[in-house]
């Protein structure tokens, strides 16, 4: 059975607090870079922050495909994400909350990241945002489908 790749990203205006998800469902890496660029989805998200952002984007891509027993493989440069897995039993057993016992701050969505990790046990995949042209390989290249469409998205809402 082939595996569904899925990549997201976000960019976001901090002083602002709003940002723009995007992600890429890919089911055949073969397809031409032209035709897995227009497949790419963005999405506004408002009260937002960097960290916010990825881990709302990863939910809401997560949420959009459609239910199936392929294995999902997601690539994402959030190290926030990727920690995500090997923090749970602290989070859990803290009932999310820090040292000073305050609720953490993205707690609803920590959660219902785990909630999708048990239901999908889908994989994390660090990837290297931002790296030069040359240095990409197929999946850095794909990865920069969503970035750069998250980054052009939040351009064009801010009218630079």
């Amino acid at each position: 059975m082939k595996n569904l790749l899925l990549f997201t990203d976000g960019s976001v205006h901090a002083q602002l607090k709003i940002g723009f998800g995007a992600y890429l469902l890919v089911t055949d890496a073969a397809l031409p870079i032209e035709v897995l660029k227009s497949k790419v989805t963005t999405k506004r998200f408002d009260q937002t922050s960097s960290t916010k952002l990825e881990i709302q984007t990863l939910l809401w891509a997560i949420n959009a495909i459609p239910p199936t027993n392929q294995p999902i493989i997601i690539y994402t440069d959030s190290q926030n994400i990727i920690g995500l897995p090997a923090r749970r039993k602290r989070l859990e057993a803290n009932n999310y909350r820090n040292a000073k016992n305050k609720l953490l701050r993205n707690t609803e969505l920590y959660q219902a990241f785990y909630q999708l990790l048990d239901r999908l046990h889908f994989e994390l995949v660090k990837v290297k945002g931002h790296l030069p042209t040359k240095e990409k390989d197929g999946t850095a290249r794909l990865f920069s489908l969503v970035d750069t469409a998250a980054r052009r998205a939040l351009r064009e809402a801010l009218g630079t």
